[in-house]
């Protein structure tokens, strides 16, 4: 009995990969996770109606202003002053992880979405629902808290910091034009159009015989014009310079520029340019520069943007899961899909791709963040889209279990990352 304790004790306490013990990498692997759910609880402890300093209207206000301003400001201050464009060449599989993580997460959320058999019409919200991974704030909180740990393996804070927010940033982009096209069109409403449909085994009786026929006819293909008519003038006598006009208004429209050009993603773009010409870098983001005093601001303001988002998703949490249509065995199959099933074919594919010689040699840190981006809860901006589209409501109630689940799930997931990684 005295040698199996003693075997024991050897295993944590001794010396693993990267000379660090089971139970300090538990203890690296689980810091972060905790400090997150006790911002969470302060956040929910400040909506709860004990206390009432963060009511609905004002999470609200939080949002916006942690999308508008501070998330950012925390974007081009950090991927700024990181990239290059040499980096920027290096760093190609960022985005195109992105792309794989949504194809890989869809692929796995069709499959569940064929067994579970969810109810009439939510197929195509329980594959998106496991598909989009959040991989902007949460990973931001999660390296922020995990590079303030001074055992961290990633070494000191100030290059763990930048080099992750970096990385997570530089995929942002193609986040974004995945949510407002891809998601946007696979939540469109049902043919009824609405998603409030009482009867789910015959969805189309409730439909009356005139909105039926005017349904087919206007989904003919006959009937649906290649371009509108009123975005692009087919008049040969107007001005040539109001129908380029009018062309680009239409590409704007229908490509949804408007909705993927958000303040996050055009501080990714502005970063990205200015990072990558020397001349304007030295202007702006080096630190005897003329312009220095903007970026000094905007990392004073991007490092609020933790906090106040950990206090608005933790208030958001007040409300409970809300009623739902989806019910418990498609709410559950969401759930165990994106935090159990998505993970480990993540984890395929980012060691593949280091087996490949895609990745850059020996950043650990650059590897985390692949992995992050495949470990992550469901996407809160998919909820916006789907609220959006008509299903915030059972938007809402997967957010709200996949995050209390997810905070067990990473944990897990981040030790196994470390005992690969290190």
């Amino acid at each position: 009995m005295d040698r199996v304790q003693r075997l024991l004790i050897q295993v944590l306490t001794g010396p693993h990969t990267g000379g660090e013990s089971l139970l300090g990498t538990i203890r690296i692997a689980v810091l972060p996770i905790a400090k997150v759910f006790t911002m969470y609880f302060m956040g929910f402890l400040m909506a709860s109606k004990y206390v009432n300093i963060l009511p609905a209207n004002g999470r609200k206000l939080l949002n916006g202003l942690v999308f508008s301003l501070l998330l950012p400001c925390l974007i081009f201050s950090q991927l700024g002053e990181a990239i290059t464009f040499q980096k920027m060449l290096e760093w190609w599989f960022i985005p195109f992880n992105v792309i794989l993580t949504t194809i890989s997460g869809s692929i796995i959320g069709l499959i569940v979405a064929w067994i579970v058999h969810p109810p009439y019409p939510y197929f195509k919200f329980t594959v998106i629902q496991i598909g989009i991974g959040n991989i902007g704030n949460v990973p931001l909180v999660l390296i922020a808290a995990l590079c303030r740990d001074k055992s961290n393996p990633f070494g000191d804070y100030e290059k763990c910091s930048q080099d992750g927010n970096a990385y997570i940033s530089f995929g942002q982009w193609v986040g974004a034009i995945v949510l407002y096209t891809y998601v946007f069109h696979m939540l469109a409403p049902p043919p009824e159009g609405t998603f409030d449909i009482e009867d789910g085994n015959f969805p189309v009786k409730n439909l009356s015989k005139e909105s039926s026929q005017r349904q087919v006819k206007d989904n003919s293909p006959e009937q649906v014009p290649l371009l509108n008519e009123d975005a692009v003038s087919t008049d040969p006598s107007g001005p040539k310079k109001d129908k380029i006009k009018d062309f680009l208004k239409f590409l704007y429209e229908k490509l949804k520029l408007k909705q993927i050009l958000q303040p996050p993603i055009i501080a990714s773009i502005i970063a990205i340019i200015i990072g990558c010409v020397p001349f304007l870098k030295r202007l702006i983001f080096t630190s005897d520069a003329p312009l220095y005093f903007f970026t000094d601001s905007c990392m004073i303001l991007g490092e609020a943007m933790i906090p106040c988002i950990l206090l608005a998703l933790g208030g958001n949490l007040v409300d409970g899961p809300g009623r739902s249509k989806l019910g418990l065995r498609t709410t559950a199959a969401i759930v165990f899909g994106r935090l159990i099933l998505v993970p480990p074919v993540g984890l395929g594919i980012v060691m593949l791709a280091n087996k490949l010689g895609f990745l850059p040699p020996g950043d650990k840190m650059f590897r985390f963040v692949l992995l992050l981006q495949h470990t992550m809860p469901t996407s809160v901006l998919s909820g916006a889209v789907a609220n959006l589209r008509g299903c915030g409501r059972e938007a809402a109630a997967v957010l709200f279990w996949v995050h209390i689940f997810a905070i067990f799930s990473m944990a897990g997931w981040i030790i196994l990352y470390f005992s690969i990684l290190f």
